[in-house]
């Protein structure tokens, strides 16, 4: 596998191929997010005026929080840190140059005892240039040299996992605080419901025509549903300040948030069953990947502990200069060439190689079943994403249909009041049904829309990557991505 670019600092300035963000659903945008590394200014252009007006909309929170988010930026640092790792061990397999130097001063009385009367030179000096290569490691180098570049390769696709996180995150979040919203104005509205059956029953009571019980008991229900509404108020917050911490951004002294997100709660499909969002799932999360990648470094791991069984062979060469010892004369010099072959071979070492490769086997036969329980949890999490998904469109789909006949009720039952017919028990009842199916309906869409986040993460069709290496699942995907990403995001 060749190995990817190097990240570069700037942090969407690769992104690693420049992942494009397909257009989230679930919330109404106007525009896909696309991410072109060229055009990191002018992306961020759009945003920055939006952000001063106070509005963001989900594309524009998706954005911030590849650019900000601390989970991004620490998987990208790990990147740097495996391509580092990658270039040390490959430098074991290339020539290694060293000068060394030294200056050496003893006693003349020393020196003369040495020489046996003979007066020499007490002081010594040598400049030595030295290059060594391996020659021979029995596979060590080389199998070091390729783990390195598959661990830099499983953390890409660490990284990719993490931006499908984010993602998904974000989309989570941000219909949070839409629904949160949406909940306020159900709680404002059953607020108002309250206030003018307390008007009503006021305007009766001066006219005679109701006791004051009446009074009585729609001030207590002005009073009961205002806790609703200040709970509403706080999620709300919560929310903004959830997504706020996801997108990286600081805390204000107000502590709340200064931005407003734009969009709407919409509930959309995908064309595609179960059975084809499973083969999805096992073909495109990057996760397994990582998994696969990882078992090839441990495959590696052993051919590094058999080379134990083989000798390692060196060589060495260089140019030294020293000055005479049997000399005065400090400036008295030799110099010349040296050659050398050095080779080692453990005859013996009490199975210690023995148990390096037997730990190296078990910890492959370890990242073996890793991928098997991977691919067991995204299978898990594709089949409860879907399962969420029916659910909550079947909850919608019933909830719209009980808000029409709740909004029928209550209107009959104001007109039966007006008419003496009816009872202010039936009016607080028909608002308490109202309130209870709007609440429900929204909120059940806020599930949907969560779940439809969570289920493109687990089939890893949130993101579309342009990669410059060979993906190990490429074909597989090829095979089972009979849809284009772009259809998987229409209504």
């Amino acid at each position: 596998m060749k190995p990817h670019p190097l990240v570069s600092n700037t942090l969407l300035l690769c992104l690693l191929a420049s992942p494009g963000i397909a257009a989230p659903s679930g919330v109404a945008e106007a525009s896909p997010v696309v991410l072109p590394a060229q055009s990191k200014e002018l992306a961020s252009e759009g945003l920055r005026r939006r952000q001063l007006e106070g509005k963001v909309t989900l594309s524009d929170a998706v954005n911030l929080a590849l650019h900000q988010n601390a989970d991004v930026l620490v998987a990208l640092r790990e990147i740097e840190r495996k391509h580092g790792r990658v270039v040390e061990v490959r430098a074991q397999g290339l020539p290694h140059v060293s000068l060394n130097a030294s200056l050496n001063e003893q006693d003349s009385r020393l020196s003369s005892q040495l020489a046996k009367g003979v007066e020499t030179q007490n002081k010594s000096w040598q400049i030595a240039l030295k290059v060594s290569q391996v020659i021979y490691s029995g596979g060590e180098v080389a199998a070091n040299v390729r783990s390195a570049k598959f661990s830099q390769d499983a953390a890409y696709y660490a990284l990719r996992d993490t931006l499908d996180k984010v993602v998904s995150q974000v989309r989570q979040q941000f219909s949070q605080v839409l629904a949160t919203r949406a909940l306020i104005e159900v709680a404002e509205e059953s607020v108002e419901l309250a206030n003018q059956q307390l008007k009503d029953a006021n305007n009766r009571f001066q006219a005679g025509t109701v006791p004051r019980f009446n009074v009585l008991r729609a001030e207590v229900e002005v009073a009961s549903v205002k806790p609703a509404l200040i709970r509403a108020k706080n999620d709300y917050l919560i929310a903004q300040l959830q997504l706020a911490k996801t997108l990286g951004l600081d805390a204000v002294p107000s502590g709340k948030p200064t931005f407003q997100c734009i969009g709407e709660l919409q509930v959309s499909g995908r064309p595609m069953g179960l059975a084809d969002s499973l083969s999805l799932g096992r073909a495109r999360r990057p996760l397994l990947k990582q998994k696969r990648q990882e078992i090839l470094v441990q495959k590696e791991a052993i051919t590094v502990a058999r080379s134990g069984y083989k000798p390692r062979i060196d060589a060495q060469a260089g140019y030294e200069l020293l000055n005479k010892s049997t000399s005065t004369k400090l400036d008295d010099t030799v110099n010349g060439y040296f050659l050398g072959i050095t080779g080692s071979w453990k005859v013996f070492d009490s199975l210690e190689t023995n148990g390096q490769v037997a730990q190296a086997k078990a910890q492959m036969q370890q990242a073996m079943l890793s991928y098997e329980d991977a691919v067991q949890t995204v299978e898990l999490e594709v089949q409860r994403a879907y399962a969420d998904l029916q659910q909550f469109r079947e909850t919608i789909e019933s909830q719209q249909q009980n808000v029409k006949q709740a909004v029928e009720a209550l209107r009959l039952s104001q007109e039966r009041l007006s008419a003496g017919a009816g009872t202010q028990l039936e009016v607080l009842d028909a608002r308490v049904a109202l309130t209870r199916a709007r609440t429900t309906e929204l909120q059940a869409r806020a599930d949907y829309v969560r779940s439809l986040a969570e289920f493109d993460r687990a089939t890893a069709t949130d993101t579309v990557y342009s990669e410059s290496f060979q993906d190990p699942l490429s074909q597989l995907e090829k095979k089972v991505l009979r849809y284009k990403p772009a259809d998987l995001f229409k209504p």
